[in-house]
């Protein structure tokens, strides 16, 4: 349990560092990330649709 503290806290840690050190790519990183998900929902969201059509 010790550990799951501490890894948790070293990843915020770093996460933080991140942000603060490069916002522009961190920016970047989450523009990405959201771009991926709309994608995958896109998909989902067509698979549906023939599967019921």
């Amino acid at each position: 349990m010790n550990l799951k503290k501490i890894l948790i806290f070293a990843g915020v840690a770093l996460l933080l560092f991140f942000l603060i050190a490069e916002p522009q790519q961190a920016a970047q990183l989450v523009h990405n990330i959201l771009g991926a998900l709309r994608t995958a929902a896109e998909a989902l969201i067509n698979f549906a649709k023939n599967v019921v059509a």
